[in-house]
């Protein structure tokens, strides 16, 4: 008869060929959050309590995340291949190099040295991974319109993540570099999605809690943009308040997610939240705008409670064995 303890190590090594690489998602909102409690301790002259816990489970996840992503890169590499070529999937390997530039700007005021170091290998790893996801869109295996989503602006958002730590640290001209490629791409990328939003089938359950990642484009890139040029001109200001037109649009749908099953997915809900919820705080401090100060408030309660649903819906799924299953 098989034990208890057996039998939950053959189900682990039964998923491990399954573990999804959009875990990193994970890392990402965790590190959002972290950046944007940082943002509002600042915002309002609190101690980095808060922010520091959660730049520690942040550090805690993105180790456990990619040991387990590892692991199945060593034992089934046909599988990392596989989600690789994957329409929807391969969007999702960018993930890895923008949880090490976030952090980067995490452990910027704190850790330079580190910061220098994870924002020099992120920076490498996104200009591959850009490089390469690119290659295999405009390659000769052709894509229909099913097979788009707002997740494929995720290599788009790291190029443009690369400034906010790149500036300070003294990589200028390269941090320009990652802005204009993550910024055309976004451009592209908008339109072809905004056309399969409205003129092709909906997006399948799973990918519904993908359109929030509209609003992280411009958010992010404000961001950036503030970091380069160190100035509040109608450029930030258009960019800023796209994010919010973003916002508007995204919560017209919110009411279908209460009926979609979880998934990892719903992860996406997380990072764009807290770069809307960090530009404002930016904005705020840079004008001296009220009205910016408590957008960035109420957007940091909504990213809380985002926050707690996510864990504790993931959490549950895990318990159930809900997550790295066969698709």
């Amino acid at each position: 008869m098989t034990s208890p303890e057996a039998a939950d190590a053959d189900g682990a090594a039964l998923r491990l060929p399954n573990y999804p690489i959009t875990f990193f998602a994970t890392v990402m909102g965790m590190l959002g959050l972290t950046l944007a409690l940082h943002a509002a301790e600042q915002a309002y002259g609190l101690a980095a309590g808060a922010s520091r816990l959660a730049l520690a489970v942040s550090v805690a996840l993105l180790l456990a995340v990619a040991a387990g992503y590892a692991l199945k890169a060593v034992r089934y590499p046909h599988e990392v291949r596989a989600e690789w070529n994957h329409p929807v999937r391969i969007a999702f390997f960018p993930t890895i190099s923008i949880s090490l530039l976030l952090l980067s700007v995490a452990t910027l005021g704190t850790w330079p040295g580190v910061a220098q170091t994870l924002w020099l290998v992120g920076t490498a790893l996104q200009g591959a991974l850009t490089l390469s996801v690119i290659a295999n869109w405009i390659g000769h295996r052709p894509f229909q319109p099913q097979h788009l989503s707002p997740a494929w602006f995720i290599p788009a958002v790291g190029n443009v993540i690369v400034p906010v730590a790149g500036a300070p640290l003294g990589h200028v001209e390269l941090s320009w570099l990652f802005f204009s490629l993550g910024l055309v791409f976004w451009l592209v990328l908008l339109t072809l999605v905004i056309n399969r939003l409205i003129f092709h089938d909906p997006l399948p359950g799973k990918l519904q809690p993908t359109l929030v990642i509209l609003i992280a484009p411009p958010a992010v890139a404000f961001l950036a943009y503030l970091r380069l040029e160190d100035q509040i001109d109608a450029f930030a200001r258009i960019l800023l308040n796209t994010g919010y037109v973003f916002f508007a649009i995204v919560a017209t749908q919110a009411r279908k997610l209460p009926r979609l099953p979880f998934a990892l997915s719903w992860w996406a809900l997380s990072f764009p939240m807290a770069a809307l919820t960090i530009a404002s705080f930016a904005f705020a401090a840079a004008t001296g705008s009220a009205a910016h100060l408590a957008i960035g408030t109420a957007l940091l309660a909504i990213l809380a409670a985002i926050m707690a649903m996510l864990v504790l819906r993931t959490v549950l799924a895990i318990r159930r064995r809900e997550i790295c299953q066969p698709e």
